[in-house]
């Protein structure tokens, strides 16, 4: 009998089968995916935004508390009727609560696009001119992100009025500077990588540049910084409305719920305080656990091994 040991296969591929066949390789979006998918917070803010958006939109097509002032029925407190009581002045509260996160939600969505367009364009063009062209925007950049983002907003609303098309505009049009930023800063490592040298080489331009070869290798970055614009957006709807220069009736939002409410709460009217200050605590910490779980899918240094 022959004492030679079998010959053991090198550390680490046991599992390779003969013929050197190591199965299908997964594509960057699928590990993405798999790795959104193990962390649990991301998967219950996922969750929350998805009920949410469901109780917003769909919940009215169910429930109908009537959106019509009541001043027989004010500060009524939750029953089965009114399962969220009624305000100070004989609104239901549910229904105000799902017709106002529709109205925050919409801008919170509508302004990050805005600003995330402009932002990854004006990002783009900056980091991929780079020398006189690039220091000029950035300047630009860094002067808008000196003003006060909120007192701007202020006064433009006060100037123009609040609706929800001109708040989304309002607040994408001053928010796009973080994404620019952040964009430049991804197209800066990226425009010195091969396949933008063959593109040149290959007489493509910098508009072609741009669409076809930074911004989709950006699109990690983009989405990332668009949940957190969401969840920004959301909060300054709600402070414009907690100071009372938000949305007006007949529109509803969410920050002008809780200015009503707070008058009132020492008299213990809580119905008309929590819900409303509880959806926002969730709804923007849904979009801030999926802005970190993203960035940790998206980022191939920072998934798990």
């Amino acid at each position: 009998m022959s004492n030679i040991a079998p010959e053991l296969p090198p550390p680490g591929l046991e599992h390779i089968p003969e013929g050197g066949a190591v199965g299908p390789v997964q594509s960057g979006w699928r590990l993405a995916v798999r790795e959104f998918a193990q962390n649990k917070l991301a998967v219950l803010g996922l969750v929350a935004l998805i009920f949410f958006v469901l109780f917003c939109y769909l919940g009215p097509l169910v429930y109908h508390g009537g959106l019509t002032s009541d001043l027989t029925a004010t500060n009524v407190p939750p029953s089965i009727g009114h399962p969220l009581g009624t305000d100070n002045q004989g609104f239901d509260v549910l229904e105000e609560l799902m017709v106002g996160g529709q109205n925050a939600l919409e801008i919170g969505f509508f302004s990050a696009l805005i600003g995330i367009v402009i932002g990854a364009v004006w990002g783009a063009v900056s980091g991929l001119a780079g020398g006189v062209i690039d220091g000029f925007l950035m300047r630009i950049v860094d002067v808008l992100l000196s003003i006060p983002f909120l007192f701007v907003v202020l006064i433009v609303a006060i100037r123009y009025g609040a609706s929800v098309l001109g708040l989304s505009l309002i607040i994408g049009i001053f928010t796009w500077q973080v994404p620019a930023r952040l964009v430049r800063g991804e197209v800066l490592t990226l425009r010195v990588r091969d396949f933008v040298s063959a593109a040149r080489a290959a007489g493509s331009g910098g508009l072609r540049i741009i669409n076809r070869h930074l911004l989709p290798n950006a699109l990690g970055v983009i989405i990332v910084t668009a949940t957190f614009s969401v969840a920004d957006a959301i909060l300054a709807v709600a402070t414009l409305g907690f100071l009372g220069f938000g949305l007006q009736y007949p529109t509803f939002d969410w920050g002008d719920m809780l200015n009503n409410g707070v008058t009132y709460l020492q008299d213990g009217y809580w119905w008309q305080v929590y819900p409303v200050g509880i959806a926002i605590i969730i709804v923007v910490m849904a979009c801030n656990l999926l802005g970190d779980a993203l960035r940790d899918a998206l980022d191939v240094r920072l998934r798990r091994r």
